[in-house]
C-alpha cells in the first residue's frame, strides 16, 4: 500500500463528512483513525494518535496516484514482518520489519537490499 504522509493542515475536505473507525495498533498500542466515505466505504486517509498532525492518504484516492515521486531517499517500506510472501521489495529502499520508529520515537535500523527481493525469499 502506498500511503504518502502529509501535514494535517494541508488536508482539506471539499465536500461531505467522512466517518471514522478507530483501531488500536497491535504494534504501538496507539489508536489509528481510519477516515472513510460513509456512502461507499472507501478508505480515504489515516490519522494517528502516535503522530499528531500527520495524515496518511491512501494513494488510490488520488485522481492520478502517480503524481508524487517514489524515490529511495523519500520512501520506506514498513511492516514487512507481516507482508505477503509474494511482496516484492525494490532495491535501494529502506525497509523495516515493523515500524521505522519504536513507540517512544527511537529510530529503528533500516535494511536496504541491493537487489529486488521477494519477502518469501528473505
Amino acid at each position: 500500500m502506498v500511503e504518502p504522509i502529509f501535514d494535517d493542515r494541508d488536508l482539506v475536505v471539499l465536500s461531505g463528512a467522512p466517518k471514522i473507525y478507530d483501531q488500536v495498533s497491535a504494534g504501538s498500542g496507539k489508536v489509528v483513525h481510519v477516515h472513510f466515505c460513509p456512502d461507499c466505504g472507501t478508505k480515504l486517509w489515516l490519522s494517528f494518535e502516535r503522530f499528531p498532525g500527520a495524515v496518511g492518504i491512501y494513494a488510490g484516492t488520488f485522481d492520478d496516484p502517480g503524481w508524487f515521486p517514489l524515490a529511495p531517499e523519500t520512501s520506506k517500506h514498513i511492516f514487512l514482518g507481516v507482508a505477503r510472501p509474494d511482496t516484492v521489495v525494490p532495491a535501494g529502499v529502506p525497509t523495516f520489519t515493523e515500524h521505522a520508529t519504536t513507540s517512544d520515537g527511537t529510530p529503528q535500523q533500516a535494511t536496504i537490499f541491493e537487489t529486488c527481493r521477494r519477502i518469501g525469499d528473505l
